[in-house]
């Protein structure tokens, strides 16, 4: 501690340039450290991090806050540290910043421990994995792309195809029963979202047991930026001192990779492909690594991954794709045909779903469900020309399955029930395997596709 107030005292330097969030400090003595934190502007209210040495005397910061008021002569002072953040069960029901300050009004968190928020990833003879489901309550999602304990997950899709209300969901029905901690971190994200998720998970009762931090839009590059590690290190801090599995909601990566290109064009770094930064792999990699399971505890991740222009082949996206255990793409098509929610049943995957880890009767009547979708879409256009009655009967039965194999598969929301007047539906897998596997037997046959078009279970289609 001494240390690091002698550093404090020696080490300070002047502002040399202010380039919106780029600011230049020049040290006389020596440089601080890259990443180190430094503080600036009365009260120390400007925060910096240094990120690149331009010269034996000049460090290259991107700001953390705004830059207002900020001017060339100001003086600078180095921390000795990088950023922190508090950690710990004085966080449960609050909403936070970047920093780890309070933003929903109430009172300051007083003495909590700091923790860095720049960490190394747990070790891999450290690591464990797990062959367990992280059941969701969505019909779609338990049947075609189970979520593993301890793993992560993404909801890809374009805008407006149904990401934040879908995480939303999933946070009404996994919160409630978690017996763990729950975070959800949102990335450049609208403030009027924040709110009314704060306001949802105190009305659910839920809030006691879940820290949320926030990034938002409005806020410089540098801390949209950095959000997502501080989310980290609070994970972590729940994982591995208190030996609690944590759950962690992220809305959005790609706002994540976004505020990263923001950083590297204001560090003026050549783009890479599509104009991204060349950091790309690293910077994700850097952030997705942390999201592990220790012997102490678990990390699921269940992460929303907006997609530019729909186009699955997007750099973010792909880069993406390589940490997931399971991969939920939503569709446009369906969200336009009102098939909500809007998963596409054969481009949405997931590594647990094996007969191994499964079992037998889950793995086939998925099988047996993406088939009998799959070969819908083949016969789509030759409906489309010719006609329905132009087909085998065989066919025809296949596209009677098919088409209540997708209504069976939306679901009404908790969270929407105030704008469809629907109430909500939580299935059970067994529900949702028997559902499927009865329409797969023709049980149904005589149902009308109205029938199955958001319900819960299939009792609800003999009950009407």
């Amino acid at each position: 501690m001494e240390a690091a107030q002698a550093s404090d005292q020696s080490l300070t330097g002047e502002v040399i340039g202010v380039h919106g969030s780029v600011v230049d400090v020049r040290f006389v003595d020596a440089l601080p450290e890259r990443l180190e934190a430094l503080t600036a502007g009365g009260d120390d209210r400007i925060v910096l991090e240094v990120q690149r040495h331009v010269d034996v005397h000049v460090v290259r910061c991107i700001a953390l806050t705004t830059t207002r008021g900020l001017a060339r002569g100001d003086r600078v002072r180095a921390t000795g540290a990088g950023l922190q953040t508090p950690v710990g069960r004085q966080l449960l029901g609050r909403m936070l910043n970047c920093f780890g300050r309070p933003v929903d009004g109430g009172e300051p968190l007083g003495s909590a421990p700091l923790a860095p928020i720049h960490r190394d990833p747990v070790a891999l003879e450290d690591r464990v994995t797990s062959t367990e489901i992280f059941t969701t309550g969505i019909k779609a999602i338990d049947l075609l792309s189970p979520l593993e304990l301890g793993g992560k997950a993404g909801l890809f899709g374009g805008a407006g195809v149904g990401k934040t209300v879908l995480i939303t969901e999933l946070i009404n029905n996994m919160v409630r029963d978690y017996e763990g901690v729950s975070l959800f971190c949102g990335i450049g994200e609208r403030s009027r979202e924040a709110e009314e998720l704060y306001r949802q998970m105190r009305d659910a009762g839920v809030l006691e047991q879940t820290v949320m931090l926030f990034g938002q839009m409005n806020e410089p590059p540098g801390a949209r930026f950095r959000v997502g590690h501080s989310a980290l290190t609070v994970a972590e801090h729940f994982r591995d001192v208190e030996r609690q599995s944590v759950l962690l909601l992220i809305d959005n990566i790609f706002r994540f990779v976004q505020s990263g290109m923001e950083v590297s064009g204001l560090m003026g770094r050549i783009p890479s492909r599509v104009g991204y930064q060349p950091t790309l792999a690293t910077e994700l990699a850097e952030l997705e690594e942390r999201i592990a399971s220790s012997r102490s505890a678990a990390i699921t991740s269940v992460q929303a991954v907006y997609v530019p222009a729909d186009d699955m082949t997007d750099p973010s996206a792909t880069h993406t794709f390589s940490h997931l255990s399971a991969s939920l793409v939503l569709s446009r098509n369906r969200a336009s045909q009102g098939l909500y929610p809007a998963v596409d049943p054969l481009a949405s995957d997931s590594k647990m779903l094996s007969a191994d880890v499964v079992g037998r009767r889950h793995d086939e009547i998925a099988r047996a469900v993406r088939r009998t979708l799959s070969e819908y879409e083949e016969l789509k256009d030759i409906i489309a020309m010719l006609g329905l009655e132009e087909l085998s009967a065989d066919d025809r039965a296949t596209v009677s399955r098919a088409r209540r194999l997708e209504r069976f598969l939306t679901q009404p929301f908790f969270t929407t029930e105030q704008f469809t007047g629907m109430q909500g539906r939580s299935v059970s897998l067994e529900d949702t395997l028997s559902g499927c596997e009865r329409i797969l037997d023709d049980e149904f046959a005589d149902y009308g596709e109205r029938a199955f078009y958001m319900i819960g279970g299939i009792d609800e289609v003999a009950d009407g």
